[in-house]
């Protein structure tokens, strides 16, 4: 199947410190595009990945669950960990959920986290019947283009395919059992007005992990794809100092320009 417009992976080469960003559940590289054109005109070499069965059409995540998302952001890492000297990982939503995953299986390798309205559970009484219900109903309507901003649109699903909820509710699980072995220093930016993750996950989250350098940020102005909405500049700012101030070579002149 061919790509949505606007949901094509993205690569940059640029320096010796690396990001990797990572997507949310039935979204697409679109939502953190811009984010991620922000850190490779600085400098940063960037990589920005399509998840296995997003971006084309919800028939085709049926068919993927945690593994197949787990393992294309592990193949990432593994890639810019090979190419950089300094590597972190950042995530919306699912995406956060993956950048957990690999901070708590890979540690100290990865630098540092920035997690946006990550997800820690899927909630309400229709995640209980999940694993039933998917055999009976292939789809629910969509979570995609929860923003406040006018005019800004989300590429991404407008169906939920029950049989890959169903996978990513036992992945969070399975990530919230090993949070406390994630300890690198941690951003993480959550919006109080969030239709699709709500704030208990991120108090969760903050909660389990044993990080000691954690800063927690509210984004007063924004709903769930707040990369994509009032706060987007905030959070490629402080992003960006996140990394400057963790790998102080970023932002000099010269010094990631190198390969």
């Amino acid at each position: 199947m061919p790509v949505l417009p606007g949901a094509e992976p993205y690569r940059h080469e640029g320096g010796e410190v690396g990001v990797l960003l990572c997507h949310g559940f039935t979204g697409s590289p679109q939502s953190l595009r811009p984010w991620a054109e922000y850190l490779a005109e600085r400098g940063l070499t960037v990589s920005l990945p399509l998840l296995p069965g997003h971006g084309t059409r919800w028939q085709d995540m049926q068919l993927t669950g945690w593994q197949d998302w787990y393992a294309e952001v592990d193949r990432e890492l593994r890639a810019l960990l090979e190419r950089c000297t300094t590597v972190f990982v950042f995530g919306l939503s699912m995406g956060g959920t993956l950048t957990l995953r690999l901070a708590a299986k890979h540690g100290d390798a990865v630098a540092g986290l920035v997690l946006v309205n990550p997800a820690n559970k899927v909630h309400g009484l229709a995640a209980q019947a999940l694993p039933v219900v998917r055999h009976l109903v292939r789809s629910t309507p969509g979570i995609a283009s929860d923003i406040a901003l006018e005019g800004s649109e989300e590429v991404g699903y407008d169906r939920v395919p029950l049989h890959a909820a169903h996978s990513f509710r036992n992945f969070c699980k399975l990530v919230d059992r090993d949070l406390p072995q994630v300890t690198q220093p941690v951003v993480l930016l959550h919006s109080p007005q969030d239709h699709v993750v709500p704030p208990v996950d991120s108090a969760r989250i903050l909660g389990r992990i044993s990080s000691t350098d954690v800063e927690e940020i509210l984004l007063e102005q924004s709903y769930h794809v707040a990369t994509l909405d009032h706060d987007a500049e905030r959070i490629f700012e402080k992003s960006y100092a996140f990394i400057g101030r963790l790998a102080p070579s970023v932002g000099k002149k010269g010094s990631t320009t190198g390969g």
